[in-house]
């Protein structure tokens, strides 16, 4: 393919060095055509229905879409068939090549059917325009915390001064050091955020010239180049978005107060003044506009195979010092992203919140006197908590810190779930379900240790029988599945695609099974540092997944309860 601007045809070009200068472009035969040869080209019967474009509008279309072919490089030949295992094009031979195994095959012609006019073209123009807009909107707001800041020094240094105008020569050293440290921070603070500028203008400059290739690609790219690019574009702007994500969960986008506090000894007594102040620096977090949940979304849609599943953590719940004796037997997602740890112990339990945004520790709900069980959501703010042997299950505001209401079951139950309209509560003999519209309670011959819900259906696992089953709501069984993988299973949770992950206690891992009920894999081991875990929940719109494990300091006497997040 020629580089310069003037492309000459590639079928009349002579070996002497004479050409024509090419007016057109084959997007099938991908040639240079002058008038004479797209004439004959257009009469051909082979040829007649190809489409074409003007070298003028050829040119217009970013190089890396000009360089994108229909042909298979390894192979030569053109490309017919698209694999979805591996999101790729492939001619008839890398079927036989590379593609043995792979299933889910299609025709490349069904795939790229009005792809320029899919909903996904406008999707990810609205992405790149959203991540530009973030963007945009974090360099303004540092830009503003920078003016801010010097503001922010600008009276801290006379607060400083005025209170040094009463207490005479004194005070002159400490004056100078907190002064010292007060400019020291300041100049830290400029310093990162000037970091962080260059890098966002970086990243914003990348989606502008994306933006600008965009608008090109839609009016000349071919299909197959217009889905490349269109692949790209969603690698690129998934790529920005989650580099956000992580300034946001990272805490570099945090509102940092440069502020002076006057010791209050130092309005008392002199002689007693240790120090002449402390400098501040308080957190706030700026609101960027949200991505698409899915931001990552396939052109393609389809339900992953199990072998496709693979958890990345992000992050493990921060607890204080004074809770590395936690005994947890619940941890869930709330609605909100923010963590929800059930601590139960014979005497006392309490429920516990953490941040969705660092894992960090944020207040204890409520507590209850004797041991709990369970915990789950069930609407608004509202969560229930099965509170030990006395067939009670107390209904707590999370928001308001308070008991609401207690419920009283006919049964003793280990385990409850909820879809917000009715309660499941679990038990080794007949689980009770009651409907939440009128508190009336049914008995249900579903046998569980712990119960997820999903689709109508109620999900259970059997801890001594090293069973996993699905149930309708009436009891009638449904499914059920034994395998070697799931030894003493615990808790379990279903993701949007109906694959059941399930707490293997025995053998110190997660394990999935499929929607189908006919696969099984271990996706977290000890290896991932999974040890005695217990709990689990998934959140099906964001898919994170919560599991609670031991973790060592260093040996096995100070193993300690955490919970640790991942994306699935």
């Amino acid at each position: 393919m020629a580089s310069s601007d003037r492309k000459i045809c590639s079928l009349c070009y002579d070996d002497d060095g004479s050409s024509t200068e090419a007016v057109t472009w084959c997007t099938q035969c991908e040639v240079f055509l002058c008038t004479d040869c797209g004439k004959h080209h257009k009469k051909l019967k082979t040829s007649e229905d190809h489409k074409t474009m003007s070298t003028k509008d050829y040119h217009k279309l970013p190089k890396s879409m000009q360089e994108i072919s229909s042909n298979c490089k390894d192979h030569k030949k053109k490309f017919e068939i698209y694999c979805s295992f591996h999101a790729c094009p492939c001619c008839v031979t890398c079927i036989t090549d590379k593609h043995q195994k792979c299933q889910e095959m299609k025709p490349l012609s069904d795939i790229l059917k009005q792809v320029k006019s899919s909903a996904s073209v406008q999707l990810f123009e609205k992405d790149l325009k959203d991540v530009k807009e973030n963007f945009e909107e974090i360099i303004k707001y540092l830009n503003s915390r920078m003016e801010t800041s010097n503001i922010q020094k600008q009276k801290a240094a006379e607060k400083i001064r005025s209170m040094r105008k009463s207490i005479d020569d004194f005070l002159n050293k400490l004056e100078q050091e907190i002064l010292d440290e007060l400019e020291s921070e300041q100049s830290k603070l400029k310093s990162k955020m000037n970091t962080l500028l260059q890098q966002l203008k970086t990243q914003a400059n990348q989606i502008s010239k994306l933006q600008s290739e965009f608008s090109q690609m839609t009016q000349y790219a071919t299909e197959l180049q217009m889905y490349v690019g269109l692949k790209e574009i969603e690698k690129f702007t998934s790529q920005a978005a989650q580099y956000i994500e992580r300034l946001k969960s990272g805490g570099k986008l945090d509102e940092n107060n440069l502020e002076v506090t006057i010791s209050s000894e130092l309005q008392s007594i002199l002689k007693d003044v240790k120090s002449f102040g402390v400098i501040n620096i308080s957190p706030f977090s700026l609101q960027v506009k949200a991505g698409r949940k899915d931001q990552a979304q396939n052109l393609v849609q389809a339900i992953p195979e199990i072998e496709q599943i693979k958890p990345s953590m992000l992050r493990k719940l921060t607890f204080p010092e004074d809770m590395k004796s936690i005994n947890i037997f619940a941890c869930r997602i709330l609605p909100d992203g923010k963590y929800l740890i059930l601590d139960s112990s014979l005497d006392k339990s309490h429920l516990l919140l953490f941040s969705n945004i660092a894992g960090k520790f944020l207040r204890e709900v409520v507590a209850f006197t004797g041991s709990s069980l369970d915990t789950c959501f069930v609407r608004n703010d509202t969560v229930a908590v099965i509170l030990g042997s006395q067939k009670k299950t107390a209904l707590v505001d999370v928001e308001k810190n308070e008991i609401i209401k207690k419920m009283y079951l006919s049964s003793n139950s280990g385990s409850v779930v909820s879809d917000g309209q009715m309660l499941v509560f679990g038990s080794r003999e007949n689980s009770t379900i009651v409907n939440l519209n009128d508190e009336k309670d049914l008995e249900s011959k579903v046998l569980a240790n712990h119960v997820a819900l999903f689709k109508g259906n109620i999900y259970s696992t059997l801890t001594a029988e090293n069973t996993v089953r699905c149930y309708k709501s009436t009891g009638e069984l449904l499914k059920s599945i034994k395998h070697q993988s799931i030894v003493s299973p615990r808790g379990l949770a279903l993701d949007k695609n109906g694959f059941v992950y399930i707490v293997s206690r025995g053998n110190n891992s997660i394990v999935v099974v499929s929607s189908d009920w006919k696969k099984c894999k271990t996706i977290l081991s000890e290896a991932d540092g999974i040890k005695h875990p217990y709990a689990i929940d998934i959140n099906r719109e964001t898919g994170m997944m919560i599991v609670s494990s031991h973790i060592s300091d260093g040996s096995e006497e100070e193993s300690y309860q955490t919970v640790f997040v991942y994306k699935i």
